[in-house]
Formats: structure tokens, C-alpha cells, sequence
């Protein structure tokens, strides 16, 4: 067989299809893992989407190709959301693109803007792919600081002349994967006015905007006047509700990053089955507030039990005011080795964890906890965590 590619040999492994391949090997050998890695909603979508979907399926018509811009009634529906929860006006023609979830996009809105030689500016906690992708298109990541002190907001105060002339694309997640920090509009508008100044495009990966805790309303980056002259903003039906496996969501905004984005997903996927389209847009139109609460209501009370119980097992966090996760920092003993740490008690406890270092370089030290999981074994795992770190 001839060689891979370069850019895959110098490209890691994708930390959960990592952490997949240890959980199955200990399987195999019997054991039961509960798993606090990773944010795959346990709750089902809103029963009207589910039987859109049902209906969908039946009309013979909808099982052809849908088009690599998708349906123009699915378009209409997202520019409708964005109106009703942002107050943000998008033209559907130009101003949307459907998307396989957001993570395609992540990979494709880079490919088509970084070639060898540029630069990202890549937040050093942050969701795996904005820094894979750059890597998979020869670019260079270069890692914008944050941490608790700054409450988790990129900084770009300190980005030298040379930093800024290579750069092309800013990745933002708010709320953050995996801190649960929230940005405001006054911190959007700092990243903003630096992007039109230097020309770069502002991209903010948006999933976890309505899972927001204690009455939080997480805004929209594109709520702020003139945005679209330099952003994009990521929607995903992920865990807003609960379709992770669905794969759907949309890109919005500035219309000439939508076409090249196009570009590339128009000569890689040709797009969803239309009976994904429709149902999706039934839950933009209907799905309402109080069933978004009620969900919030059941991952708060999550929430609180995991935070509560974080001291018995060793590890130190804030409460989060928003997503699916429990940034925290890991017992004294394994100094800043997470890796160890995560280790050891998917070994000895049987619980997954997600390791910080996989985030980025501020991560060391860290490991991410999900609250997408059943009460029944959530419960189960804090009793495997406890008994497991009082035998330490």
C-alpha cells in the first residue's frame, strides 16, 4: 500500500475516537464504563419533531437529492429563529447554509480559507477541531490565551503585527466547550473590531446557546450592528434539541464566506435527506420555550449534583452558567497529568473522563465531566469516583 498523506501522519488521533477504542477494549473484557466524557444527549427530541419525521419519510418525493444548499423552506425556517431568538435578520437565499452539524463545518470553513503558511487563532481551551482542521489544511494554529483569571475569554490584546498580517480565521465558542463560559456582547465586540481592522474572519461555534442555566440568555454573536461584514456564526440542532445523531445545522452570515464554504461542501457531501430538513424546521418553528426549560431544568439538576460531589473524588471547579459540562481541575497528587489521571480511573473506577490537554495547551491539569447522562448512572458513577479516590 502506498503511504498516507503527511498532513495525516502528523495529525493525533481524534481524542474520542481514542477514548472509544480503550472503552472497547475493557468491554470486551466484561466491564461495565459509565461514560462522563462526552456530550451526547441521553433525552430524546420534542415528540412533534420525531413524528415530522415519521410523516416525512413516507412522502415518496422526499427521498432524492435534496440539493447542496438544502430546501429553501429549511433555510426560511433558520432565518426565522435567528429573528425570533436573536432579533437578527438573515437572508435566507444568501445568509444560510445548512450544515452535517457544525464539526463538517469547522473542517470545510477552514479548507476553504487556510492554505500552508497561514494562521488561525485558535482559543487554548477549546473544542479539538478548530486546531485539527488548521493542521488538516497546512495552516498554523496559533493559540489565543485564556483561563480563570480572564474568565475563560480569548485574549487578543497582546497578538504581535506578524501574528495578525498571517491570520485569516478567529475561532469563539460561547457558551464554551468545555468551561461553560458565557461571552457578552461588549466581549464579541473586542474580537470584532480587531477582525475588521486586520481582515480576519470571525467565527463563532455556537451550539450550546439555549443550554443555559439560572435563567441566562446566552446572546448571538451576530446581534451585534455590522457584524456580518466579518463573522459566521455555527448553529447546531445538537444539543439545542437533542439531535445529536440527526446531524443538522447551519451556517449564518456573511454571505461571500457562505458561497466559498459552499465551494468545498458542494464538492465533498451533497447534502441531508429531505425528511431531515423538514422535521428540523418543524423544531425551529414549534419546539417551544418551556420544553427548552424543562430540559435545562433536568441538566441543572445534573449540574448540581455532579458540582455538589466534585470534593469527594478530588477535583476543584466553578459552577458553570451554561453547556453540558464541569470544567475542573484535578487532585494535587497527579500534578498537571490529566492524561495519568484519566487513565487510571477509566482503568481502576470504570468511569470515562475527557482529559483537558486535548483541549489545548491551557487544559493540562484539567479533565471535562458531562452531565448528559442518565440520574441512574450518574449516580453510579460519583459512587465509583469516591470509592476509587479514597482508595488512592
Amino acid at each position: 500500500m502506498p503511504e498516507v498523506a503527511r498532513r495525516l501522519k502528523d495529525l493525533p488521533t481524534y481524542i474520542f475516537a481514542e477514548i472509544g477504542a480503550n472503552i472497547r477494549r475493557l468491554q470486551a473484557n466484561g466491564a461495565n464504563i459509565i461514560r462522563l466524557d462526552i456530550g451526547n444527549p441521553d433525552l430524546p427530541p420534542d415528540s412533534s419533531v420525531i413524528e415530522a419525521l415519521n410523516v416525512a419519510a413516507l412522502s415518496p418525493e422526499n427521498h432524492g437529492y435534496s440539493g447542496y444548499r438544502g430546501i429553501a423552506s429549511y433555510r426560511e425556517a433558520v432565518a426565522r429563529y435567528y429573528y425570533k431568538r436573536f432579533g437578527v435578520s438573515l437572508d435566507p437565499e444568501t445568509e444560510v447554509l445548512p450544515l452535517l452539524g457544525t464539526k463538517e463545518g469547522i473542517v470545510n470553513l477552514t479548507m476553504a480559507y487556510i492554505d500552508t503558511g497561514d494562521t488561525a487563532l485558535v482559543p487554548s481551551i477549546g473544542y479539538p477541531s478548530y486546531a485539527m482542521a488548521t493542521q488538516l489544511a497546512g495552516g498554523n494554529v496559533h493559540y489565543l490565551s485564556m483561563n480563570k483569571n480572564n474568565d475563560y475569554m480569548v485574549d487578543v490584546s497582546n497578538l504581535s503585527d506578524s501574528i495578525l498580517k498571517q491570520a485569516k480565521l478567529l475561532w469563539v465558542n460561547y457558551p464554551n466547550n468545555p468551561t461553560g463560559a458565557v461571552a457578552t456582547l461588549e466581549d464579541y465586540q473586542q474580537l470584532l473590531d480587531v477582525c475588521r481592522q486586520q481582515d480576519i474572519l470571525l467565527v463563532s461555534d455556537n451550539p450550546y446557546v439555549d443550554i443555559t442555566f439560572d435563567d441566562l440568555v446566552a446572546p448571538s454573536l451576530l446581534e451585534l450592528s455590522g457584524s456580518k461584514s466579518h463573522a459566521v456564526e455555527f448553529f447546531s440542532f445538537s444539543k439545542t434539541f437533542n439531535m445529536a445523531g440527526w446531524r443538522i445545522g447551519a451556517a449564518v452570515g456573511n454571505s461571500d464566506a457562505l458561497k466559498h464554504l459552499l465551494k468545498v461542501k458542494s464538492n465533498v457531501d451533497s447534502g441531508h435527506f429531505k425528511a431531515i430538513y423538514e422535521s428540523a424546521s418543524v423544531a425551529l418553528d414549534t419546539v417551544s420555550e418551556d420544553w427548552l426549560n424543562n430540559r435545562n431544568r433536568i441538566y441543572q439538576e445534573r449540574r448540581d449534583k455532579l458540582f455538589n460531589s466534585l470534593s469527594r473524588f478530588g477535583l476543584l471547579a466553578n459552577l458553570p452558567p451554561a453547556s453540558l459540562y464541569i470544567w475542573a481541575k484535578i487532585p494535587d497528587i497527579f500534578g498537571d497529568d490529566d492524561v495519568q489521571f484519566v487513565n487510571r480511573v477509566l482503568q481502576e473506577a470504570h468511569v470515562s473522563l475527557a482529559p483537558g490537554s486535548a483541549y489545548g495547551p491551557s487544559g493540562n491539569g484539567f479533565v471535562r465531566l458531562s452531565i448528559s447522562v442518565a440520574d441512574n448512572q450518574m449516580d453510579e458513577a460519583l459512587q465509583l469516583l469516591e470509592s476509587w479516590y479514597n482508595q488512592l
